[in-house]
């Protein structure tokens, strides 16, 4: 017997206006816990920033992003650059401890072809995973099973970035 799969919180994305421009440009130009909130902002840096993906690979997906608006690495200043590795540093830490992962996926996608969603502007993606975290549902249903809601996620990874 086939079993209901409910995502509510999804309608919202779809219906709701989507952003023109980088959003790795407008979100962190807003100011305050509630925009950081809204735009799952976990974190800030002087040169970069820590995104909850809004499209999780798993619970406690993150994006570890420059303010700097370039889509090619080597293009980054190096001030920039040395920013952007200590938060990825710093955010691969709290995210072990706010998930006690057994494993992560630690990535850059470098243009369009190379699987980037947002090709424009580069951006470190971190994941944690477990063992046996891949189950039918994305091979059978192409289908990802959250098992946590991102206004929780935002919350257990905003408050390891104070502790």
């Amino acid at each position: 017997m086939e079993k209901p799969l409910w995502a509510p919180w999804r309608m919202e994305f779809i219906q709701a206006e989507k952003p023109a421009g980088c959003i790795f440009c407008l979100f962190p130009a807003e100011q305050g816990e509630e925009a950081d909130r809204r735009n799952l902002i976990v974190h800030r840096s002087p040169c970069s920033f820590t995104i909850l993906n809004r499209f999780p690979y798993n619970n406690g997906h993150v994006m570890v992003v420059p303010r700097a608006h370039v889509s090619r690495l080597e293009d980054l200043p190096f001030e920039d650059f040395a920013d952007l590795q200590a938060e990825l540093r710093l955010t691969v830490g709290v995210v072990r401890a706010a998930y006690a992962p057994e494993g992560l996926n630690v990535g850059m996608n470098l243009g369009k072809v190379a699987g980037a969603g947002i090709a424009d502007h580069l951006h470190w993606h971190v994941v944690p995973r477990w063992g046996g975290d891949t189950n039918f549902m994305p091979v059978l249903a192409d289908t990802r099973v959250m098992v946590e809601h991102l206004e929780t996620s935002w919350k257990r990874i905003r408050d390891g970035f104070g502790a």
